[in-house]
């Protein structure tokens, strides 16, 4: 398998702070990683490097083939799908759905003069339909559920076929049953060969949808741990993550993790 994205070394300084600090990482075709830490561990700015968003203070960084710094990355970022909050902040509440998809085509938000034919306008119904809300095509954004949100951004990341796939914390502010559900079409997207690589970013180990194959764990912008997710994961390296005593349990394919009280 070639690597779609290489992280050598890499570290990023802003001002003071150091977000990254020499983080060595290497993901390649057909893994679907899961990136863990607590709030502050860098795993967003992680994501932002990996987008082609971010350039590094210091080490080198490949994405699909190309070193970050030597090539320019308005080609290289339709080949990347990225769904995070600051996109979906951008997105006008009043775009439809089935619009709003298609448009990534053209890599922009909200429908101007663009130009789509059958095709598009096929595949993006066709995402819609994998993701589960093709019944919410014609709806504008704007009244979407927030996990309805969730999976019509990953409708729109995929749109344009991405060799590399970034979601940054999907679960986040969903309700039970919208995370469940959005775990559920993770869960397929992981299992299915033809999707690209891909990455999650995750405060919580019940986020992980079952099928994805690997893990980085961060904190303090330092890896703790990273590798294959059977052998990597356990209640002593994600306690070491997380900073607290913590219990692991993995049931049908699904983790939780919850605190480790002392009994007296």
């Amino acid at each position: 398998m070639s690597a779609v994205l290489e992280l050598a070394d890499v570290t990023v300084r802003r001002g003071q702070a150091t977000l990254l600090d020499r983080v060595t990482w290497v993901v390649k075709d057909g893994e679907r990683w899961v990136v863990l830490g607590p709030n502050g561990a860098g795993k967003t700015t992680l994501l932002q490097v990996a987008a082609a968003q971010l350039y590094p203070t210091s080490g080198a960084v490949g994405i699909l083939g190309e070193l970050l710094g030597t090539i320019d990355v308005f080609e290289l970022r339709p080949r990347i799908g990225v769904s995070s909050a600051a996109v979906a902040e951008r997105i006008p509440r009043g775009e439809t759905v089935r619009d709003l998809v298609v448009s990534a085509s053209y890599a922009v938000l909200g429908r101007w003069n663009e130009e789509y034919d059958d095709l598009d306008h096929a595949r993006a119904d066709g995402l819609l339909r994998e993701v589960g809300v093709a019944h919410l095509a014609d709806r504008t954004f704007g009244t979407l559920s927030e996990g309805e949100r969730k999976r019509v951004q990953i409708a729109r990341a995929l749109m344009t076929d991405p060799e590399l796939l970034l979601l940054d914390e999907p679960g986040g502010g969903l309700d039970l049953g919208g995370r469940e559900d959005l775990v559920s079409t993770l869960s397929v997207l992981a299992y299915d060969p033809a999707s690209p690589a891909t990455v999650l970013v995750s405060h919580h180990v019940e986020e992980i949808p079952p099928g994805f194959t690997h893990v980085l764990m961060l904190r303090d912008g330092r890896v703790v741990a990273a590798g294959p997710i059977e052998e990597t994961m356990d209640a002593s390296v994600l306690s070491a993550t997380f900073g607290m005593p913590l219990s692991l349990e993995h049931v049908d394919g699904r983790y939780a993790a919850r605190r480790r009280h002392r009994h007296r």
